[in-house]
């Protein structure tokens, strides 16, 4: 069976085993092999693979850590020297649970599985619509956060997130901006690159910035035409 996937694992020998017992047993092909998770981030922003492997005990951010950054479905192999979290991986979408080292044998054994669970049909994705009832939720960890839009102060894009900050807290997405603006709708505007605002949130525009509560942010040129027609309605 055709399936891709990456290997996410600081330890080199274990990275190598993984990848020889799927070169050797297996159709897949390894897209990529990381060795920590925001090279793994990096890599999955612009690539789409069928599920990961993942190692639990990693520095900077632990496998679980990771995990819960992850589109919710995104699908997982865990791969680790620890029994101890094995129910808590359960909460995500897992197909198997691998215990180091692992064996040849245990290895086909979660070919099977895995194999198994792609042959099942996919279940039917609504298709994406402006978000207009007031709210929407944010996944954060294992928890499902409702945010109100009109608390929303702006949306700030980085390499692997977009930052969503309002005048309480600032929550971490692992989505484009460019996915996240096309389920907004006014008073959202995109105004630079890296940049979405509530329009409801300005206090000024001076020398092509935007002051929301102590922000200053850039409007580029590439926005600025569409976002002061917005703002040219409510000029008097």
């Amino acid at each position: 069976m055709n399936l891709s996937c990456i290997i996410i694992d600081d330890e080199p020998n274990a990275v190598n085993l993984l990848e020889m017992l799927v070169q050797q047993s297996t159709q897949w092909q390894l897209k990529a092999k990381c060795y920590n998770a925001l090279e793994a981030l990096a890599f999955l922003k612009n690539h789409k693979v069928d599920f990961i492997f993942l190692d639990i005990n990693m520095p900077q951010l632990s496998g679980m850590e990771l995990a819960g950054l992850l589109p919710l479905q995104t699908k997982i192999v865990f791969t680790t020297a620890y029994s101890e979290y094995a129910a808590e991986s359960y909460t995500y979408q897992t197909i198997d649970y691998l215990l180091k080292p692992i064996t040849l044998k245990r290895f086909l054994t979660a070919q099977q599985k895995i194999e198994a669970y792609f042959k099942k049909p996919e279940p039917v994705t609504p298709k994406t619509e402006p978000i207009d009832e007031g709210y929407f939720f944010v996944k954060s960890g294992k928890v499902l956060r409702r945010i109100l839009l009109d608390e929303i102060l702006y949306f700030e894009g980085e390499k692997e997130y977009v930052r969503l900050v309002t005048s309480q807290e600032q929550l971490l997405i692992y989505r484009r901006l460019k996915d996240i603006e096309e389920q907004l709708s006014a008073p959202f505007v995109r105004v630079h690159n890296s940049y979405i605002v509530n329009t409801k949130q300005l206090v000024k525009i001076q020398d092509n910035h935007i002051y929301i509560a102590d922000k200053h942010i850039p409007v580029s040129e590439k926005f600025k035409e569409g976002f002061m027609a917005i703002i040219s309605r409510r000029i008097f």
